[in-house]
């Protein structure tokens, strides 16, 4: 073939650029019908028979190269960790041989929800750990979360919490007043705070990732606007509603002059749990009376699209977004509900699909408890959240805080988390990646904002041994790839088939193991 290249270079020297960047470059089969139709191109000009000669073998060449399957592996023991294997390379199925192993198959053409992307929260604790590390620590650690290059995990999907969350240092809201004060037209709005940790942060991770989807989550509105006069529980005074959602409308307004553009909102966070600090109780028909009657109609005066979804807590009332989204008057303002799993299981999400198809689902938040079990921690994450999560609808995987310290801190009084793990622990620039960290890598750097989940299971139409202990969920990436993520939940190694159409691999996952295969 070099001679063929090398005769080319004296019929025309532009050939030569031609073949050389053709042969530089991988996915071959594609570009050998752009390289075919130029040189066709060329024969009008220069000896047609050897430049056919040459432009046909070098087709033939690469159509002849297999597509390989990549190949991520994280094992419970921790002999691999989100490490790269071999590339397999796929075969064709021989329909007159039976497959001996169970199948996990794929069905690209069969289509579900498309997905926003996974992450964590940060919160303001995580904000200030990270602003406590040198700057170039720090953009290392921030390039590795969230830029898919290299070594790149690609988070693209962030929550933050709109003023304090309980792992803050202290309690503040963006309109804090005396007591006995109010402030129903917003004058005394300011982000405070968050000046000092989340916005820098933000702002340096929209310069790595520019396309970094931000949700922003309440814990509590303002003292003065509460029943109880008080950070933790409580219920919003009706007569408020419309400056807490002009509250919202400020807090979206004044990010987006930061250079921060939120995404969308959650109107409050875990509303059936008054017991954090912040915190606030929010019963659904208050949470529907507030969207249809003000914050809607707020969003839509000031023209803003930031998405508005309702709930935002645990999957054992999915009877909560559904009552919101029987409201149609409600139901006009809201793109969909977001969930946790501290209590009820994954599939209440598909419930509310069902309920209302025309809406979506996000799951927005679950934690690690320090110091954390990597054996249960790893696998219950992937099992319930990376496959269970998205095989029930949902756009979104988040964890909960991105990063924590030794201590655990900081925390709120009266009901701070003080176990909550980060994805990563940070001493001074020392970074510990946490189990949260290895199940966000497993779908985040592959499964990228747009790609869509196909169909996949152990029911495969050939072979006699499905295996339901193969668990595992399937995606098509917008640029044709595809993504599978198996987990191994069973007590053994086991050995099984990826089957895509006519072609499939055969691989293994130890007891536990999870693997992401892209191809």
């Amino acid at each position: 073939m070099h001679v063929l290249v090398q005769a080319a270079l004296h019929l025309n020297s532009q050939y030569i650029t031609l073949f050389s960047v053709y042969f530089n470059i991988n996915g071959y089969t594609a570009l050998s019908f752009t390289y075919l139709s130029q040189c066709r191109m060329k024969i009008l000009t220069s000896k047609p028979i050897l430049l056919a000669c040459i432009c046909l073998l070098t087709s033939l060449i690469a159509s002849g190269q297999s597509k390989k399957v990549d190949f991520w592996l994280t094992n419970l023991d921790k002999s691999a960790l989100f490490r790269h294997e071999p590339a397999m390379p796929l075969q064709k199925l021989d329909k007159s041989k039976a497959i001996e192993t169970p199948v996990v198959s794929i069905n690209g053409k069969k289509k579900f929800q498309e997905i926003d992307g996974f992450g964590f929260t940060l919160t303001g604790g995580s904000a200030q750990h990270l602003m406590g590390m040198s700057k170039t620590a720090r953009t290392a650690l921030l390039k590795e979360l969230f830029s898919t290059a290299g070594s790149g995990i690609g988070m693209a999907y962030l929550r933050v919490s709109i003023a304090a969350s309980d792992l803050n240092e202290k309690v503040f809201s963006y309109d804090d007043l005396p007591q006995g004060q109010t402030d129903p037209e917003m004058r005394h709005f300011d982000l405070g705070p968050d000046r000092n940790d989340v916005l820098p942060i933000l702002k340096e991770l929209l310069a790595i990732n520019p396309k970094l989807k931000i949700l922003g989550s309440p814990w509590s509105p303002p003292v003065w606007m509460k029943d109880n006069g008080d950070t933790r529980g409580g219920s919003l005074k009706p007569e408020w509603y419309d400056a807490y959602a002009r509250y919202f409308v400020r807090y979206i307004q004044d990010m987006q002059k930061e250079g921060v553009r939120i995404d969308a909102i959650t109107v409050q966070n875990e509303p059936l749990h008054p017991g954090n600090n912040p915190s606030l109780l929010m019963l659904a028909k208050d949470q529907a009376i507030f969207v249809k009657n003000h914050l809607g109609p707020a969003f839509e005066k000031a023209k803003i699209d930031t998405k508005i979804i309702v709930y935002d807590h645990n999957a054992d009332k999915p009877e909560y977004p559904i009552t919101i989204l029987d409201d149609p008057e409600a139901k006009k303002y809201v793109n969909g509900s977001a969930f946790h799993l501290y209590g009820g299981t994954i599939d209440a999400l598909s419930k509310v699909h069902d309920a209302h198809p025309d809406r979506h689902l996000y799951f927005t938040e679950q934690w690690m408890g320090a110091p954390g079990n990597f054996e249960k921690d790893f696998p219950n994450h992937i099992k319930n959240l990376t496959i269970g999560a998205t095989r029930n609808w949902a756009r979104t995987v988040l964890e909960w805080n991105l990063t924590s310290n030794p201590q655990n801190r900081p925390f709120t009084d009266r009901g701070g988390c003080d176990r909550c793990l980060g994805g990563v622990t940070i001493d001074g620039d020392n970074v510990t990646r946490n189990a949260a960290y290895y199940v966000v890598a497993h779908a985040s750097k592959f499964v990228l904002p747009g790609s869509v989940r196909i169909d996949s299971g152990t029911n495969a139409s050939i072979g006699k041994s499905p295996d339901e202990k193969l668990l595992n969920v399937a995606f098509l990436r917008p640029d044709g790839k595809k993504v599978l993520i198996v987990m191994n939940d069973s007590d053994a190694e086991k050995k099984f088939t990826i089957q895509d159409g006519a072609n499939f691999v055969v691989t293994r996952l130890k007891a536990g193991s999870v693997g992401t295969f892209v191809w």
